[in-house]
């Protein structure tokens, strides 16, 4: 791959959340959509308790989402 076709920011971690929790990236941005009244930080948080996620898988799926989200 070459730096030009590398994927960067936060989708860069999608393999490997995709490997360790069994679910499709889409999966994990539905439920992120279903929840509306939590801030970055609370929604990292969630998917570290209630779904085991890692705190970089966790805020990496936040921050796509939200930023898609913004647009």
């Amino acid at each position: 791959m070459t730096d030009d076709t590398q994927v960067k920011g936060p989708a860069s971690y999608f393999p490997s959340i995709e490997k360790k929790y069994g679910q499709p990236i889409d999966h994990w941005l539905k439920l992120l959509t279903s929840i509306t009244d939590k801030k970055h930080m609370e929604l990292v948080a969630w998917l570290k308790t209630e779904h085991g996620m890692g705190h970089g898988h966790a805020n990496a799926l936040v921050a796509h989402h939200l930023a898609s989200v913004k647009k």
